[in-house]
């Protein structure tokens, strides 16, 4: 018995510390954002990268966003990657200067990336903005995310928001609050504290010294992940930028959301079960605090993820209760769920109720539910290959 409460106690710390770093992270976010001071000094030249495959019935609106932000002596670059459409053509019609990359064995945005930054070493730029090409940039997203990186030196990363598409049903409006939690919340938690954020993938500028020394040419599904963890242990961590915006859009069709968040969560998970041991004693052992922090913010799992475990705690806890008698092991299973229920509903209250009702909100752990097939796949059969989704 006192072995199977030691075990208990184990799976709790396991459980609780996610769940107090997610909470501190929502809580650092939840005070209104102070007005940031005005950006000074010569904006750099910049060129915005856009990997595409397939993207021809999309592009169009991305490039016109992006072409809006412009100045004269800025660039973009489409690196129309292994394409069987007009992807291509299309950018090109639309003012693009395009590229075109075909490599049937080497799949992947990061090899994409890579064929972009290898293009522009012809004439490089001071800064380069990665864009996805189903991505939209506002406002003066573009002038604010070279000018911070050209101050800080690092690269900086966009505040990138993910909606559900029109008249989408429940489970995309609860996949839109995950998203804006992940993306928004925690990234500005972190962000008032003066620590660093993880690279989301679209909406990332880089310093051209460093991006063109980095490691792109890869086919991992979440390289974006990866590179922010090799920036911060090269000690250069990504600095986040909520005044600037990039958006995009869920994949109307059920296929096309569940492979992208399979492609997501399984890319996630690998990592931290890969490269979260490593990189944590590392960061120790350098004393890398950003390295460190950004690592302790990976292994917070997926939301859906972090619910599952923490209700399944809760039976494990009701039924030693009901087993041995001893309250303890249920008492602290509920104190990590309350803490995780409350955190979700601050977040919710701060930056939720214009995605979902609380009606809604309360379907969230059906929605977790949902997902558990995701997570068995994980163990049986996870992927391990880029996929793009299909939106349409």
């Amino acid at each position: 018995m006192i072995l199977l409460r030691s075990l208990f106690v184990l799976l709790f710390l396991a459980l609780f510390l996610p769940a107090l770093v997610f909470a501190l992270q929502v809580g650092l976010a939840l005070p209104a954002l102070k007005r940031k001071r005005e950006l000074c000094g010569v904006r750099p030249r910049i060129a915005v990268l856009v990997p595409a495959h397939n993207e021809s019935a999309g592009i169009i609106r991305p490039l016109n966003a992006i072409r809006a932000q412009l100045r004269a002596e800025d660039r973009v670059l489409v690196v129309a990657d292994n394409c069987t459409d007009d992807t291509a053509e299309i950018a090109r019609a639309n003012g693009a200067e395009v590229i075109v990359r075909s490599d049937a064995e080497r799949r992947g945005k990061g090899y994409a990336l890579d064929f972009g930054v290898r293009h522009l070493e012809a004439s490089p730029p001071g800064v380069v903005i990665v864009v996805d090409a189903d991505c939209l940039v506002h406002g003066n997203a573009l002038d604010l995310l070279a000018r911070r990186c050209a101050e800080s030196g690092k690269p900086v990363q966009a505040l990138y928001l993910m909606h559900a598409p029109p008249g989408a049903g429940l489970k995309a409006k609860v996949a839109e609050f995950a998203s804006a939690v992940k993306n928004r919340v925690r990234s500005l938690g972190y962000c008032r504290v003066g620590l660093p954020c993880q690279l989301m993938g679209s909406g990332m500028a880089f310093p051209w010294h460093l991006i063109r020394r980095a490691e792109l040419a890869s086919g991992h599904i979440v390289e974006d992940l990866m590179l922010g963890l090799d920036f911060a242990e090269a000690g250069h961590a990504p600095q986040f930028c909520p005044e600037a915006t990039v958006t995009s859009t869920f994949p109307a069709n059920t296929e096309g959301m569940r492979s992208q968040r399979t492609r997501w969560e399984h890319g996630h998970l690998s990592v931290l079960l890969r490269e979260g041991p490593r990189r944590l004693m590392k960061s120790l052992a350098t004393r890398n605090a950003d390295l460190f922090t950004l690592v302790v913010d990976m292994c917070v799992p997926p939301l859906a993820l972090l619910t599952l475990l923490v209700l399944s705690l809760c039976v494990v806890g009701s039924v030693l209760w009901g087993v041995t008698g001893v309250v303890l092991p249920w008492a602290l299973a509920f104190l990590n769920l309350m803490l995780l229920a409350i955190a979700v509903l601050m977040a919710w209250i701060r930056f939720g109720r214009g995605i979902l009702s609380l009606n809604n909100l309360v379907y969230a752990p059906f929605y977790a539910l949902g997902k558990v097939p995701l997570y068995l796949r994980f163990l049986i059969k996870r992927q391990v290959e880029w996929v793009r989704s299909r939106r349409d």
